[in-house]
Formats: structure tokens, C-alpha cells, sequence
């Protein structure tokens, strides 16, 4: 079932940005309402339906990036909300990378993990979704080896949570690596910022 989602996730084309407003209902509301949940920025249930609490979380939304603060998710407001959260399925996809490549660190260095994903999703040098950003060839060890499907555990999901909202221990860092079995010159060659369990943090 996972496999499928993964899949899905990886073969869909970008679709429109569909408009919502007040007095849309549905689906897509749903998954705005989720993002904008995670970010913090929307705490009523999460009912599908585009009312005044989801308009005033758009607009503090829309405000913090820059953006006019009608309250009206439409493409540009969809742009920006992609790169800096993830639904729940991707949830899921960041738990398991979370989990599969840090259980063994302490909660900061999982958290860390997270983070480097998430900002990766920020920049223009990656995929831009967490599914490409997972999956790109050779990017991380554990989908390498089959680690990754492992079934994640309760701290997993925290840190991954904690990572979108916007904790980041490791300074912006793109990569990580164990300098105990990193044998790869390219990244040994990039600006390291700090060490954080037995992973070191570059840029």
C-alpha cells in the first residue's frame, strides 16, 4: 500500500493550483487546512470547509511570506505553502526518513534529519516535493538499503512534525554525513557547520 502512495506521489503531475475561498468545501480544502495546521497557523478541526478560521489563517499565512493577505488560496499562495510544508501523506514519507536514517541519534539529531529534508524542499537546487526530495537517487542511505520501509515509531512522527513547523537545529544545512563511514570526498569537501550526534551538518 505504501509502495503505491510512494509511487502516486512520485508520478503525478503538477496539477493547477485549484482557488479556494470562502465557501469552498472539499478535499483540497482539507489538505490546506492540514498544512496550515502543522505550520501552526490553523487550530479548528480540520472539516473541509473554507470558513472564516481558514481565511484568517491564510491571510497570517500569506502575510508572514510576503504575500497580499486576501485570504484567498490561489497559486502563488500554493507555491509558497508547497515548498515550506507537506501533507499527510508526505508526514508519513518525512516519519519514515526520520526513522529509518536517525532512530538511533538523540531527538535533536532526528529533528536535524527532518529539517535537512525540509530545507531541501525550500531550495531550488531539489525536487519540489518531499517524495523527489526522498527519492532522489543516492540521496540517502536508507532508501539506498531498504531501511527505509521500516515501520517508524511515535518520536519519528514528532520530530518530522517539528521540523516542518520550523525547528531547525542544524543551521540550514543541506547535508549530512557519519564521519566515521563517509567515504565520499565531495562531501567531506562542503562547508560543514556543526556536529549533532554522530552526524556532522554541512551546507
Amino acid at each position: 500500500m505504501l509502495l503505491l502512495l510512494v509511487a502516486s506521489l512520485l508520478a503525478a503531475p503538477a496539477s493547477a493550483a485549484p482557488l479556494l475561498k470562502p465557501g469552498s468545501q472539499g478535499g483540497d480544502v482539507w489538505d490546506l487546512q492540514y498544512r496550515l495546521q502543522v505550520l501552526g497557523m490553523y487550530q479548528a478541526p480540520l472539516d473541509g470547509i473554507y470558513g472564516t478560521k481558514t481565511k484568517q489563517a491564510v491571510r497570517k499565512f500569506q502575510a508572514k511570506y510576503g504575500m497580499p493577505a486576501d485570504g484567498v488560496a490561489g497559486k502563488h499562495t500554493w507555491r509558497t505553502l508547497k515548498r515550506v510544508s507537506v501533507n499527510r501523506s508526505e508526514m508519513q514519507l518525512l516519519a519514515q526518513l526520520v526513522y529509518s536514517e536517525a532512530r538511533g541519534e538523540p531527538y535533536v539529531g532526528q529533528v536535524a534529519v527532518a529539517a535537512v529534508a525540509m530545507n531541501r524542499l525550500r531550495s531550488s537546487d531539489f525536487p519540489n516535493s518531499i517524495a523527489g526530495v526522498i527519492f532522489q537517487p543516492y540521496a540517502f542511505t536508507a532508501v539506498d538499503d531498504g531501511q527505509f520501509w521500516l515501520t517508524p515509531g511515535k518520536t519519528a512522527y514528532r520530530a518530522a512534525y517539528e521540523a516542518v513547523r520550523g525547528w531547525d537545529p542544524t543551521g540550514n544545512a543541506l547535508y549530512y554525513f557519519n564521519p566515521h563511514t563517509a567515504t565520499s570526498k565531495w562531501i567531506w569537501s562542503r562547508p560543514q557547520i556543526k556536529k549533532i550526534g554522530k552526524h556532522i551538518f554541512a551546507k
